[in-house]
């Protein structure tokens, strides 16, 4: 499906983390999207070449939703500040959809492996699942700083409680006592231990690229097929 400008205008903006929040707008014609893509916003539409205003998202709400949503950890360079600005009915310039690295009905089974604010494409994958009634088989190895960072957290523990094809695991850099978390980096060890079969699945990692380059290598190191590793980059802006 080609892209196309379309003006959405903002209905919410969600507090995920102390440092990262999701922007949810109504667009103006229905956007036919698939799990995994992303939008760039066109905060100066005079000149679309502007790399300091015109960035690349990812949607992070499924396709079957009314309203799309994309998510950000902000910082003080000048798109999140404009992106700080806006407040609700405020609409703006995207151009969507853009992207090759989407789910699929048909991969049945699925491992993630990934660092921040990668997981935005995952949610529009996972509530996607969720919501067709999909009965995909789904293992999420997810890495944040610390425990405050894990955005969507609520979200994936309750998709997670829904449906018995649905694994989570929560790593965080900085030990903690929690129960519910892992200390430590997703590395060989822990992939073959919770997701043993990672041979029969369609693997996507999304994160810094450093990470991304990690998991990789180690997807190599395992066996896979690499055709049947999808990766993305997330660069901080």
């Amino acid at each position: 499906m080609e892209s196309e400008e379309i003006k959405i205008k903002l209905v919410e903006i969600i507090k995920r983390t102390p440092t990262v929040f999701s922007f949810r707008f109504i667009p103006q014609k229905k956007i036919n999207f698939i799990a995994g893509q992303f939008l760039q916003v066109l905060f100066d539409e005079k000149d679309k070449f502007n790399k300091e205003l015109n960035k690349y998202l990812s949607f992070s709400s499924s396709p079957t939703k009314e309203y799309i949503e994309f998510t950000k950890r902000l910082s003080e360079s000048r798109f999140s500040l404009k992106l700080k600005s806006m407040s609700v009915g405020k609409e703006i310039l995207i151009r969507a959809p853009l992207g090759n690295c989407i789910f699929k009905e048909d991969y049945e089974k699925i491992g993630f492996l990934i660092g921040g604010i990668g997981i935005t494409p995952v949610i529009s994958m996972i509530e996607y699942v969720i919501d067709k009634g999909l009965p995909n088989d789904l293992v999420l190895l997810y890495s944040n700083r610390n425990t405050e960072e894990i955005s969507f957290r609520k979200e994936l523990e309750y998709w997670q409680s829904l449906n018995n094809h649905i694994k989570v695991y929560f790593f965080i850099d900085i030990p903690s006592d929690e129960d519910l978390v892992i200390s430590g980096k997703i590395d060989r060890d822990s992939i073959k231990k919770y997701m043993l079969d990672i041979k029969e699945r369609i693997v996507f990692s999304f994160g810094p690229p450093k990470m991304v380059e990690a998991m990789k290598n180690l997807c190599l190191e395992l066996g896979l097929d690499m055709d049947n590793v999808k990766i993305e980059t997330f660069i901080g802006y």
